[in-house]
C-alpha cells in the first residue's frame, strides 16, 4: 500500500495558473503508476491524466490537452499536475491515484484500476 497527500488546491482565476501535488509514502513510489482524477458536485469521477512508472509517457483527457502537465519526480515521491489556463469548469476536487504495476511503460486512464487514493484537494476556478 502506498499512502497519498493532495496538496495545492484553492482558488485561482480563469487563466492563471495552479499546481497540485501529491507526495507519496509507503511502498516504493517508482514502482507505481500514477493518475490524477477530479469530480465535480454531482458528477462521476473523471480522468485527468496519467502517467508511466519512470515518467516518460504520459495521456490527459481531451479538455486539459495543451494545459494542464502531469509529471513525477521519483526521487521525492511526488506526483504535480501544473494546471495552466484553468477554466471554470476545471472547478473541482482533484485526486491523485496510484497503481502498482511490473510494467514500465503502462499508464492507466480507467480509474478502476487504480488501487491506491489521496483525500482530495480542492481547486476552485472563478471567472
Amino acid at each position: 500500500q502506498v499512502q497519498l497527500v493532495e496538496s495545492g488546491g484553492g482558488l485561482v482565476q480563469a487563466g492563471g495558473s495552479l499546481r497540485l501535488s501529491c507526495a507519496a509514502s509507503g511502498r516504493t513510489f517508482s514502482t507505481y503508476a500514477m493518475g490524477w482524477f477530479r469530480q465535480a458536485p454531482g458528477k462521476e469521477r473523471e480522468f485527468v491524466a496519467a502517467i508511466n512508472r519512470p515518467g516518460i509517457t504520459t495521456d490527459y483527457e481531451d479538455a486539459v490537452k495543451g494545459r494542464f502537465i502531469i509529471s513525477r519526480d521519483n526521487t521525492k515521491n511526488t506526483v504535480y499536475l501544473q494546471m495552466n489556463s484553468p477554466k471554470p469548469e476545471d472547478t473541482a476536487a482533484y485526486y491523485c491515484a496510484a497503481k502498482f504495476t511490473a510494467r514500465l511503460v503502462r499508464l492507466y486512464a480507467n480509474r478502476y484500476e487504480y488501487d491506491n487514493w489521496g483525500q482530495g484537494t480542492q481547486v476552485t476556478v472563478s471567472s
